[in-house]
């Protein structure tokens, strides 16, 4: 299998989210005097927190055809190695215990690699030692309600709610060339994508360590089974150090994503199981 031309994500998709996040960012410390409301008894007060990570993600699955044809795994086939991406959250605390939230993250990787077998996708049949340009897009965007059942000075116990959109696509191309034995291969493309909207539940916590808001431990846990349409497990638990008044830093673990999208034969949808793990590190800033 040849060398991926591609390691990351594309650099522009990475830095357009990148510089949105950023910009949100320096808006609410310019506006940080207006909508600060602090609770003295409760260290994790806040009216708006805007979190932004960067995710080391090791990737895992496959993606199949939407009539079943074959199955392509995205280590041994296409070459889907680790790989730096973002993932940020806006949250919204409108009363002491109610949130509203949104969170976006993305999986965008291209390959450039010669087939070690024949596949078939979408019809479509590429043969060993050709060399195809894969990629497979998937990304995330979940708005999202919490309640927080139990809310006291050093900690808190929320039960979320949120609706996880997957708009995903893979493709692989062939460009056409002369094999060995002199015969002409004629260029090959296929493609194929799916809208997957599922709804996640699960509980979040945060505790502070000791008697300041300095040092805490963040965790959460969402999932949903889905019977015969597929399944979704996320985690998300780091260590958060108080900077500032309204910043703070983390590092972490994350599960991104488990996700399990079946094919089906009657709306040409194409299935995937994409998993999603590796560190995380990134900050917070709550006014």
């Amino acid at each position: 299998m040849d060398r991926p031309v591609f390691s990351e994500m594309p650099d522009g998709k990475f830095s357009r989210v990148s510089a949105t996040f950023s910009i949100a960012l320096l808006a609410l410390l310019f506006c940080a005097p207006s909508i600060w409301a602090q609770d003295s008894t409760d260290f994790d007060a806040y009216k708006v927190r805007l979190s932004g990570f960067w995710f080391y993600s090791n990737p895992s699955g496959h993606f199949d055809a939407s009539n079943g044809t074959d199955s392509i795994d995205l280590q041994k086939d296409v070459g889907f190695n680790s790989y730096s991406t973002f993932s940020g959250k806006i949250d919204w605390k409108f009363t002491r215990k109610n949130h509203l939230y949104f969170v976006g993250s993305s999986f965008d990787q291209t390959r450039v690699v010669t087939l070690n077998r024949t596949i078939t996708f979408q019809g479509q049949t590429f043969v060993a030692g050709l060399s195809v340009k894969a990629n497979l897009s998937a990304p995330l965007y979940a708005p999202g309600y919490q309640y927080d059942l139990f809310r006291r000075k050093r900690w808190h116990l929320g039960l979320a709610v949120q609706m996880n959109l997957f708009d995903a696509s893979a493709s692989i191309d062939a460009a056409a060339h002369v094999t060995g034995g002199g015969v002409h291969q004629a260029a090959v493309s296929a493609k194929g994508s799916l809208l997957a909207p599922i709804p996640v539940a699960g509980p979040q916590v945060r505790v502070y360590l000791t008697n300041s808001p300095r040092l805490y431990v963040d965790g959460s846990v969402f999932g949903m089974y889905l019977f015969g349409y597929g399944n979704f497990l996320s985690t998300n638990d780091f260590l958060g150090v108080t900077l500032a008044k309204h910043l703070s830093a983390n590092a972490g673990y994350q599960l991104g994503s488990r996700l399990v999208v079946n094919n089906s034969n009657s709306n040409n949808r194409i299935g995937l199981h994409l998993t999603q793990s590796g560190p995380i590190a990134g900050l917070q800033a709550s006014f």
